[in-house]
């Protein structure tokens, strides 16, 4: 989904801010550890981030993290991104784009984590009270977050498809069972906050503890199952059943839960652009999910 035709770079970063807001000016520009796929992301001096969408899909949602991250901020247990400006289209660059505060912390990996059970405590902790943050007037699931929060139908066919190209790499009766499981285990709740891809690079660590949760672009108000996928893209175990304790899903959003991980996985073994050791960790999440399900069903 990158535009190919856009260079996102050091050199555009430093045009767009110094002709949009000529108080940074001065402030060095450089490109983090790990800036991301659906965004490009920056150091603006010591304290700041620029953060870029890498194509009109991920644009949408400049508006949205400007609008609601001030509003859910005060009302969360760990910090999250706060939004200094919002820069236009300019230099050949064609869609609005952020500043931010930058946030201490690396991305979650269990080297740098103290305790995966108190991490994976922690995290359930902040997903409940993001939930419970009143959602009036949230985005709804929608183009903006690639139906997040909406139901799983939506991807039923890209997900057969990806089982079907998989049939002989994987156990495809096994998938299709927990996929069509899923899909079975409706959801008929009101719509709370979600944030709509917990994954270990969108949340930060310092001292062995989770400290921050970023990147909110997939998020809005409706059923928050997706937020679930992370008890097997990175949670095992005795972690992942502190997740799920401490979160307190039922069977039915567990089964949709499952359903996100596996969609996400099957899309990516299946397609042509992860490289050969996403592949495998995608393929080691598949037999996590298909485990999980012959476990509790």
């Amino acid at each position: 989904m990158h535009n190919p035709k856009i260079t996102i770079d050091t050199g555009l970063v430093r045009r767009l801010v110094d002709t949009q807001f000529p108080r940074w000016r001065g402030l060095p520009v450089s490109p983090v550890a790990f800036g991301g796929w659906d965004n490009r992301t920056f150091h603006l001096g010591d304290e700041m981030t620029v953060r870029l969408p890498s194509a009109a899909a991920y644009s949408l949602q400049v508006e949205k993290e400007q609008r609601w991250l001030p509003k859910l901020a005060p009302l969360l247990p760990l910090p999250i991104p706060t939004p200094l400006a919002v820069g236009g289209p300019a230099e050949g660059y064609p869609w609005h784009w952020s500043i931010y505060r930058w946030i201490e912390g690396e991305t979650a990996k269990s080297g740098r984590i103290a305790d995966l059970n108190v991490f994976a405590v922690s995290l359930a902790d902040f997903l409940v009270a993001l939930r419970g943050i009143d959602p009036t007037d949230g985005p709804a699931p929608d183009e903006h977050n690639f139906h997040r929060g909406g139901p799983l139908t939506v991807y039923d066919g890209e997900a057969r498809q990806a089982i079907a190209a998989l049939e002989r790499r994987i156990d495809a009766q096994a998938a299709t069972t927990v996929w069509e499981a899923a899909l079975a285990a409706t959801w008929s709740g009101s719509p709370v906050w979600f944030h709509g891809d917990v994954a270990s690079g969108n949340l930060l660590v310092e001292d062995g503890r989770l400290n921050a949760v970023i990147d909110f672009g997939t998020s809005g108000v409706g059923d928050p199952s997706c937020d679930l996928a992370i008890a097997w893209t990175f949670f095992g175990g005795e972690s992942r059943e502190a997740f799920r304790a401490r979160i307190a899903a039922d069977d039915a959003t567990w089964a949709r839960g499952r359903g996100w991980a596996l969609w996400k996985a099957l899309i990516t073994v299946a397609g042509h652009d992860a490289n050969q050791a996403e592949a495998e960790r995608q393929r080691h999440v598949i037999d996590e999910v298909l485990a999980d399900h012959c476990r509790w069903a």
